[in-house]
Parts: C-alpha cells; structure tokens; sequence
C-alpha cells in the first residue's frame, strides 16, 4: 500500500508531462506551417494548417485540421473545439474532363472573423465567411456565410439566434477575451 501513491504522483507526472510535449508538437508544427501566427497561439489537441493559412492573435486550437491548399484566415480570440475541419478545395466535377471529377483541384478561400467560436466536429467548407462573434454548434457544416454575432448549427448550419449584441460589443470594449 505504501508504494501505491507515490506510483500515483508519478504516473501523474508523466500525464501532465506527455500533455505538454504534445502541445509543444501541436503548436510548433502550427507555427512552422501557417504563413503568419499572431501572439498567443495555444495548440491543445492534434491541429494542422496550409501554408496559405494566417492567424490573428490569441487563437485556441483544440484539434481543427485544414485541408486543401486555399487560403485561410482566422482572426484574434478563436476557439475551435476537437476534430474540427476547414475544407478548402473541391474536386472539379462541372468543366473537368472526366467523371465523377478530375484530377484538378478548385481551391477557395475561408475567412473566419474575431472572436468566433467553433464547437467540436465543426466542418466549414471553402467560400465561406464566418462574421464577428459568431457561434456555430458542434457537429455543424457551414456551407453559407454566417452573420456577425449569430447563433448558427445544424448541416447544413442554419442561424437560429444571435448573441446579446450590446453586451457583446461592451465586453469587447473593454477587452475581456477568454
């Protein structure tokens, strides 16, 4: 029984410290990678960008991957909940000269403005604009532009609310970000 908790601290040790490494991974390769990062990248989960990617300040990635070469850009104070995916190429189906698709890719870009919040398994596809302050449910695909300060979620992502505004723009002011 008396080797029993110091056992438990070290097995502790090595959990907080294997979360660390993984985090100094995850974010070295997101800074290594992206064509510009901001101050203030935290990288808590398995997260990979493109190089066309540029990231504001204070951006929180809790596992988004980026696919595609396309541009993305992701403004100050983001938070993105695991598994999420920004797709930013299609395969051309319209004008390629084969079926179901060719071998060319179509790439479009993703602007994801300040202060947005992505729940977990959020998909965005390429051509989309997410406005300020917006919230979209976990488990959405945005597959249209999102307003400023909307609630939006399903697939495909649908408004359904839209944030307190004053309150938002107040909390902006004064510059309390998470």
């Amino acid at each position: 029984m008396s080797i029993l908790k110091p056992l438990i601290k070290i097995l502790q040790y090595f959990k907080k410290t294997g979360k660390r490494v993984m985090r100094f991974y995850y974010e070295t390769s997101v800074r290594s990678t992206a064509k510009s990062v901001g101050g203030g990248l935290f990288v808590n989960g398995p997260s990979n960008v493109n190089h066309q990617t540029v990231l504001g300040n204070n951006v929180n990635f809790n596992g988004l991957r980026v696919y595609g070469g396309g541009e993305v850009l992701i403004g100050d104070n983001f938070h993105s909940g695991p598994e999420c995916m920004l797709i930013t190429r299609n395969h051309n189906y319209d004008h390629g000269i084969a079926i179901p698709y060719d071998d060319q890719y179509i790439l479009k870009k993703i602007v994801i403005q300040d202060n947005v919040w992505l729940g977990s398994r959020v998909i965005v596809l390429g051509g989309i604009t997410i406005g300020e302050g917006a919230i979209i449910q976990a488990g959405s695909v945005v597959v249209n532009d999102i307003p400023d300060c909307a609630i939006a979620g399903g697939h495909p992502a649908k408004v359904f609310n839209y944030r307190d505004k004053d309150h938002y723009y107040e909390l902006k002011a004064q510059k309390k970000f998470h």
